[in-house]
């Protein structure tokens, strides 16, 4: 069987009416992905808190796709039991937030047994920031303040170091770099924003960008941070197949 995740700096693009947003092409794959006619996407937002707002959006943005949208609550108490609504789903989209206090409230509620059951079973699971961060061993968040901290206990479906957000956040790369130069990471895989690292089997096989038309060569892209004979080694993954 193949599993697949989907880890982005991105998922929803903005639109012209305020608060409301699209699906980008990452989304979109993994939809597709399901070879379902009307896939059944599951939103965790446990990131932000389950933010009212955020999950107003997310269900919106859905509308017109032909899908059966649920969602997984667990402030102040589960809306639903916990390993039958993320089993039943074909897809799992984790929003962003603190990565730390996902992790932590997953944990404590057992979320993190249940979503890699459903990952060996072939659910396919993605998501933004946080929701990406926390599928890795870890990788820089601001969970614990505006400075950028490591964390190292992430759920390890993947076994690598996430970055998120390169392009947009000064504090990104460096501490990228500084965490595979120490070692706390062999290898960290970085998303700029609208970007998605598409996974096979724990092996990362396509770079996407939300935004369609763009020239590979110079649009945003994903990276693939290593250390070599004691230097650290940045490779620029253009979007499209990784060879």
């Amino acid at each position: 069987m193949k599993r697949y995740i989907m880890a982005t700096s991105g998922g929803f693009l903005p639109t012209d009416r305020w608060t409301s947003v699209v699906p980008g092409e990452t989304v979109l794959r993994m939809l597709k992905l399901t070879g379902k006619t009307r896939p059944r996407i599951c939103f965790i937002h446990t990131a932000s808190g389950d933010d009212q707002a955020y999950l107003t959006r997310s269900y919106a943005a859905m509308t017109d796709l032909g899908c059966d949208v649920t969602h997984l609550q667990l402030f102040t108490q589960p809306n639903a039991p916990i390993k039958d609504q993320i089993l039943k789903s074909d897809v799992i989209w984790v929003g962003g937030g603190s990565v730390a206090n996902l992790l932590a409230v997953w944990r404590l509620h057992g979320v993190d047994i249940a979503l890699k059951e459903a990952y060996d079973q072939g659910t396919i699971l993605g998501g933004v920031s946080a929701g990406s961060i926390c599928w890795h061993l870890g990788g820089p968040t601001d969970s614990f303040g505006p400075k950028l901290e490591p964390i190292t206990n992430s759920l390890g479906f993947l076994p690598y170091g996430n970055g998120v957000h390169y392009d947009s956040e000064a504090q990104r790369r460096p501490m990228v770099h500084d965490l595979v130069k120490r070692g706390v990471f062999e290898q960290i895989y970085a998303t700029d924003d609208r970007v998605g690292m598409l996974y096979e089997n724990e092996v990362p096989i396509e770079v996407i960008t939300d935004r369609t038309g763009l020239d590979p060569a110079t649009s945003p892209a994903a990276y693939l941070v290593t250390k070599t004979a004691g230097d650290v080694v940045e490779s620029r993954l253009a979007p499209g197949l990784i060879s």
